[in-house]
């Protein structure tokens, strides 16, 4: 379980800069960036597949052609496309905020798989990770929204909120949905499973990407491009974004979803958030104010004393065992 929970906190790291990537391109649409990380993450996962692909892809029953295409929908394309729209419109703050509600929605809908523990026994740490998200709340109402958000309108602000909202319901189906078939088939390994719904994501987004190109061409005479764009950068970024945050960050995720318990792997998607706001400050070169310190604290404890409280059931559930 130990190990489940590093691998989740280094997650967490990788994944804590999809948010910072729209406030570094803001030039691009957040369907762009979408294409852009999803491609370069197919082709990632492609590349280091390629001497065993087709054998892995006979593997493949109808049931496990199913299970990845709605992952990678769910967990890939549709979370970062609502994701980065959330961080256009209502800024990075309001974004990060709405996605660390995943420990609470995660840990209350996987309540009842195997391994779980009752709710009753994470309440208190529970309340604490609901404290520190009411001080992010308290501080993003107070302060301006985001660096992405300046100057936007309150319908902008409100549409951007929509969008992180919508993304944390794909995020919460797709962390439930990926742990319980982890659990349940052993015939994949964590890095074969990530490749596997990586290569999914890439030709999904590379189809979407296609229709776009053709229906902005049918309506613009010549397809005329975006002038002033850097379009080097925007693929130099995707392609880091997708080695680190996807083939890395996701192979680390399945590892840590085979190891922990759900209701802890809920506890764990906080470090994305955690993540988010230092590269947030960072990017915005600035010290975090009274209420983020007491928010990151609050947290930070909320997902430590749950990890206690797993690690009190491991004994508890050995000797149930002998």
């Amino acid at each position: 379980m130990w190990r489940g929970i590093v691998f989740g906190l280094l997650a967490g790291a990788f994944w804590g800069a999809v948010f910072i990537v729209p406030a570094l391109l803001p030039d691009f649409s957040p369907f762009e960036l979408m294409v852009g990380r999803y491609v370069c993450y197919g082709a990632l996962a492609a590349g280091l597949m390629l001497p065993r692909l087709l054998p892995l892809l006979r593997r493949l029953r109808r049931g496990d052609w199913l299970a990845m295409l709605r992952q990678a929908l769910a967990g890939n394309v549709v979370y970062y496309l609502l994701l980065a729209y959330g961080v256009k419109l209502a800024g990075v703050a309001a974004t990060s905020l709405i996605i660390g509600l995943l420990p609470l929605s995660v840990t209350i809908l996987g309540r009842k798989d195997h391994g779980a523990l009752p709710l009753r026994r994470l309440a208190w740490p529970l309340l604490v990770v609901a404290l520190g998200i009411a001080c992010i709340n308290l501080d993003v109402f107070s302060h301006d929204v985001g660096v992405a958000a300046g100057g936007a309108s309150l319908a902008h602000k409100l549409l951007g909120v929509l969008c992180a909202a919508c993304a944390l319901a794909c995020w919460t189906w797709y962390a439930l949905d990926n742990a319980r078939f982890l659990k349940r088939h052993a015939h994949f390994s964590s890095v074969e499973w990530s490749m596997l719904y990586g290569l999914a994501s890439g030709v999904i987004a590379l189809a979407a990407g296609a229709v776009a190109l053709a229906l902005q061409q049918a309506g613009e005479a010549g397809g005329q491009a975006v002038p002033g764009r850097d379009w080097p950068v925007f693929w130099l970024v995707c392609l880091l974004l997708a080695l680190g945050a996807s083939v890395i960050g996701n192979y680390l995720w399945n590892m840590a979803s085979r190891l922990v318990p759900v209701t802890l792997s809920g506890q764990l998607i906080l470090s994305e958030t955690l993540f988010a706001l230092l590269y947030g400050f960072v990017y915005a070169q600035r010290m975090p104010r009274p209420l983020e310190w007491a928010a990151m604290l609050l947290l930070t404890a909320g997902v430590l004393w749950s990890v206690q409280r797993h690690a009190q059931q491991e004994p508890e559930r050995g000797e149930g065992r002998t």
